[in-house]
């Protein structure tokens, strides 16, 4: 394995560290995104190889966080065509970036809801709006469905006569009991008019061409925004499972159980399926691979060589951290690593979601990074760990991160020569916080002890944000502001040996 050695760069490990993440967030911008993504050729359009002829028959429709500036570009590229459009966009989601608003004047009518990106009566109206648009479609129709995080609060269409309420105490208790992401989205897509599938029906015989933003770990299609252009495989058998295992079947209000015993009504898998799905073509056009990909073109400018761990980082937040920290003191190791290192990343790694592989060739590529005395390294990685709470303090799943792998550093050396960890969601938001995330290194315990901060208190109560509030005025912080788009989180880690 042959690399050009990294050019040098005089900018601190901090901010390095701070525009490696800001290339991630850039390259995964709603209207970037669209743009790389759909290309015009006089009265077509080309997406993913494939040619839609333009007639003045498009139609759009959206539902998630990014899609306000996903239909901005998508008019710039497109307009000239647009017949209708419905956007059901999340009601906290104001930003002031005026390349990401639509025109005045335009045909595009945007609802906002989810305030609080839980489903409400301003959602259901956006869906039944877009569900009429898509019923009134015709063979000869091109429908742009333009999906983000958050579009399956903002496309709630229960089927009637079950209520929006009586849907979301459902999923509710499920989610008490312990049911599991995908069991919640079998019952999810057996109480609604168009997920799993629903709203690709109501738009057929039309063209229909889905532009999806994954903040879903693999970029499962079924997943994200639980799926309203992917044809639902789930059958009676399966809901009936589900509700039977956590013991609802009996308590289930009685419009739930009506729909339920009419699997015609909501079981989308029918003989003409096939026929359908031929109508629908589904392509994820960012995502957190995207992200990881030019974070590591930013990183190589600044001088580092970089080595992309794995998009699919999750679990408990403690694991994570161990697996980082070790990673460090592997790469900073100035002789070859202790073996009991490298057997204990390979033992933690399948439990915080990073394949066996994966950790082989990062080691192999650090390991080569000492021997052949490059010396700067940046390790990249993202997903979504998750945080068990034990406090009520304000924080997110980023800052605890950062808190956590800065205790895991402490006995390294400090930059320039020691490690950096930046954590941070590249919706700009962490928790109910109005930071990212935070960065960190081998100092952080001594620097918060010198302030009188007891970082053992901090983290029992959740209080990451908190804690880097108050250490060093607040200098840890990553705060970019709302970002308008969401890709999960991103994970960067930065040595430098010696050698440089």
């Amino acid at each position: 394995m042959s690399f050009l050695k990294p050019t040098l760069c005089k900018m601190s490990m901090d901010s390095r560290a701070r525009k490696v993440f800001a290339a991630a967030v850039e390259a995964v911008q709603p209207d970037t995104v669209v743009r790389h993504s759909v290309e015009r050729k006089e009265d077509s359009a080309i997406i993913d190889g494939h040619k839609f002829p333009l007639k003045h028959n498009l139609h759009i429709v959206g539902f998630g966080k990014a899609v306000l500036g996903m239909a901005a570009e998508t008019e710039r590229i497109l307009g000239d065509h647009l017949v209708k459009g419905v956007i059901s966009h999340n009601k906290n989601s104001h930003f002031h970036h005026s390349h990401l608003l639509l025109k005045d004047n335009n045909c595009i009518k945007v609802i906002e809801g989810a305030k609080h990106n839980l489903p409400d009566a301003n959602a259901q109206m956006a869906a039944e709006k877009i569900k009429h648009l898509a019923s009134e479609l015709t063979e000869k129709d091109l429908l742009l469905v333009l999906i983000s995080g958050g579009g399956s609060a903002l496309l709630p269409a229960p089927i009637p006569p079950i209520s929006l309420q009586e849907k979301l105490d459902v999923t509710r208790r499920l989610a008490a009991a312990g049911a599991t992401i995908q069991q919640l989205n079998t019952v999810r897509l057996a109480l609604s008019l168009l997920k799993g599938g629903g709203l690709a029906q109501y738009a057929h015989p039309a063209q229909v061409v889905a532009l999806i933003l994954s903040d879903v770990i693999g970029d499962p299609l079924d997943l994200i925004a639980s799926g309203p252009t992917v044809q639902n495989e789930v059958g009676p058998e399966d809901v009936l499972l589900v509700l039977e295992q956590y013991k609802l079947l009996n308590s289930l209000p009685s419009s739930v159980k009506d729909v339920l015993g009419r699997p015609g009504t909501w079981c989308k898998v029918s003989e003409d399926e096939t026929d359908k799905a031929e109508h629908v073509l589904n392509v994820v056009i960012g995502s957190n691979s995207v992200a990881l990909k030019h974070a590591g073109l930013c990183a190589r400018e600044l001088g580092f060589r970089p080595v992309i761990l794995s998009p699919g980082v999750c679990g408990d937040v403690r694991l994570v951290s161990r697996l980082y920290g070790l990673l460090a003191r592997f790469a900073c190791s100035r002789e070859e690593p202790s073996p009991d290192i490298s057997a204990e990343l390979l033992r933690l790694g399948p439990e915080v979601g990073v394949q066996t592989w994966d950790l082989c060739r990062t080691m192999q590529v650090l390991g080569e990074g000492r021997t052949e005395g490059w010396g700067a390294t940046c390790l990249l990685a993202g997903g979504e760990p998750t945080v068990k709470l034990t406090g009520k303090g304000r924080g997110g799943r980023n800052q605890e991160l950062a808190l956590q792998v800065g205790l895991e550093l402490r006995g390294l050396e400090p930059p320039p020569i020691g490690p950096v960890f930046l954590s941070g969601g590249t919706d700009g938001q962490d928790g109910p916080t109005e930071a990212a995330g935070a960065i960190t290194d081998a100092r952080l315990y001594e620097e918060a002890q010198a302030q009188g901060l007891d970082v053992d208190h901090f983290l029992i109560n959740n209080d990451s944000y908190t804690f880097f509030s108050q250490l060093s005025a607040g200098q840890h912080l990553v705060v970019p502001g709302l970002t308008c788009t969401n890709v999960m989180d991103v994970h960067v880690l930065s040595t430098q040996s010696e050698l440089q």
